[in-house]
């Protein structure tokens, strides 16, 4: 039995299997609409969200199966005090297969240590969010054609953004590629990162604090929102939340070619001007997190369509 609690836990040979997967699943919905009958997904989120737990929801029904679990922690036992190891042993008689979305890093870790089914992170505090690198990963390969040999530009809360730094330590995977880390001082990348990761393994970086100097050089530019959950006073929060605003007269910096990538949800910054650019890609991404965590599951799940 295998979880996913880092991007890291897929060789890139397994990786390059998985997002094969998910674009045969783009190309043939149909052939994957009954893998999943009579199988039963729990979406555990102790944190708010839209896009991960809808989007692993749609992959599941879309697989023929079906999903039960609860939105918030206070909608489920540990508002009670129930620990996530006791929840994770109840909810393995009752699903197949666990989605986990938790405020305190390795969350995740603990309950895959307990659990009777395969334990997917689907994002634990500012540590990692595996999924939405697959995602990541299965946008740009898909719309890029390549994984390797690419400038990515990764702006806004770099301190905090646990898609960064999942992304981050997907990538540096691959050859050729090149970072342009772009945040102001108080959001910079985490130290541990700058050196365990980026300088540890000769990967070339820079760091800027103007979006503009940046745009011209980049083949991607991921934008992420300044994460009020994160801080912890408002006066920072405010101070930094519109430090970078992504504008249509900004695109014209960028290349013919570039793709505008963000997690999402946004709050401002990129502007909606930009929606309309071919460039932009955020909302083409968010489709691709079906097609992903629908390969995951059956990947997870040992499940081989012919």
């Amino acid at each position: 039995m295998r979880h996913l609690m880092s991007p890291l836990d897929f060789s890139v040979d397994e990786l390059d299997k998985l997002l094969d997967l998910a674009n045969d699943i783009e190309k043939n919905p149909a052939k994957y609409a009954h893998a999943c009958e009579g199988k039963k997904l729990a979406t555990c989120f102790y944190e708010p969200s839209t896009r991960t737990r809808l989007s692993f929801e749609a992959a599941m029904l879309n697989l023929g199966g079906s999903v039960l679990g609860f939105s918030s922690a206070d909608s489920s036992s540990a508002a009670k005090g129930e620990s996530v190891s006791d929840t994770i042993r109840i909810i393995s008689c009752y699903a197949d297969i666990c989605a986990m979305r938790h405020p305190k890093e390795g969350a995740p870790l603990v309950a895959s240590q307990k659990s009777l089914i395969p334990v997917i992170n689907a994002g634990d505090g500012g540590h990692q969010h595996p999924t939405q690198t697959l995602t990541d990963l299965l946008t740009i390969r898909s719309l890029k054609g390549q994984l390797g040999n690419l400038t990515i530009g990764l702006c806004g809360d770099l301190k905090f953004g646990r898609t960064v730094h999942s992304l981050i330590n997907a990538l540096i995977r691959y050859p050729g590629i090149r970072f342009v880390l772009i945040s102001p001082e108080e959001l910079r990348i985490p130290s541990y990162i700058r050196e365990e990761v980026l300088t540890a393994n000769g990967i070339p970086f820079t760091e800027v604090e103007r979006l503009e100097d940046a745009m011209p050089k980049l083949d991607i530019l991921y934008m992420t929102r300044v994460q009020k959950e994160r801080f912890f006073n408002e006066e920072d929060y405010v101070r930094l939340k519109n430090y970078y605003i992504l504008t249509k007269s900004k695109m014209e910096l960028a290349k013919k070619d570039m793709l505008v990538l963000h997690p999402l949800p946004r709050v401002n910054e990129i502007s909606v001007e930009v929606d309309d650019d071919p460039r932009a890609a955020y909302f083409r991404q968010a489709q691709y997190g079906v097609y992903v965590r629908m390969a995951l599951i059956l990947t997870l799940l040992g499940i081989e369509v012919n």
